[in-house]
């Protein structure tokens, strides 16, 4: 498989077991808690198999930055977590980051 679309099925992946870990609340649920492990579990494997093929810098940088900015939207939504103006700007520098780090580095080719 190709491992651009395995890196968005890992990110897939983390992002609910990111939300899982606030719906576990503080690992109380076992069902949300279980989840999460089992979330990260399977990214981790996904990282690990991707990263003989690309850069583990490329991966990491979008695996993480990506996360981070799905995991903001989907709290929005089920949490109701909305960020202030230096949330936004983070994120925005996040993205931008992740946008250099692809179309710019020798590294991602």
């Amino acid at each position: 498989m190709n491992p651009w679309m395995l890196l968005a099925i890992a990110i897939v992946i983390e992002v609910i077991g990111s939300n899982c870990i606030k719906a576990s609340d503080g690992f109380s649920k076992p069902l949300p808690a279980a989840v999460a492990v089992a979330a990260f579990a399977i990214s981790l494997y996904l990282l690990s198999v991707i990263t003989k093929t690309l850069p583990l810098g490329i991966v990491y940088a979008v695996w993480s930055g990506v996360g981070i900015i799905l995991t903001s939207v989907v709290a929005y939504f089920a949490f109701g977590q909305k960020p202030d103006a230096a949330g936004f700007a983070g994120i925005g520098l996040i993205l931008a980051g992740v946008l250099v780090l692809n179309l710019f580095s020798a590294g991602s080719r």
